[in-house]
């Protein structure tokens, strides 16, 4: 069964907004992103020390700071992935050395 396809507006910053098509199952998703990046926005405009910024600019910031905990999430996904077939190959291999050469499973007291 194929996703039904919404046609949804969003608006980011003070940008105007923007038509998307996507799947149906991806709404929760698109609409959460819009509301952390418009957050984030809202505060950073807010800061004193973002003052002389001009929205475009801290709308860079914002697009720099989500970057980074995507590619952070990447590299730590890639390090748990790293890990478990490790510990996938550990567990074949003593799972190995239990099986007599009959080739059936030992049983395990």
């Amino acid at each position: 069964m194929t996703d039904k396809i919404l046609n949804i507006s969003i608006r980011i910053a003070d940008q105007p907004r923007m038509q998307l098509r996507i799947p149906a199952s991806q709404e929760e998703l698109v609409r959460r992103a819009e509301a952390n990046i418009n957050e984030l926005w809202r505060k950073w405009s807010a800061m004193d020390d973002f003052k002389d910024k001009s929205s475009s600019e801290i709308l860079a910031m914002v697009t720099f700071r989500f970057a980074q905990l995507y590619f952070g999430a990447m590299e730590m996904s890639d390090r748990v992935d790293k890990t478990l077939s490790g510990l996938e190959k550990s567990l074949d291999k003593m799972l190995f050395e239990l099986t007599p050469d009959s080739g059936n499973p030992a049983r395990v007291p």
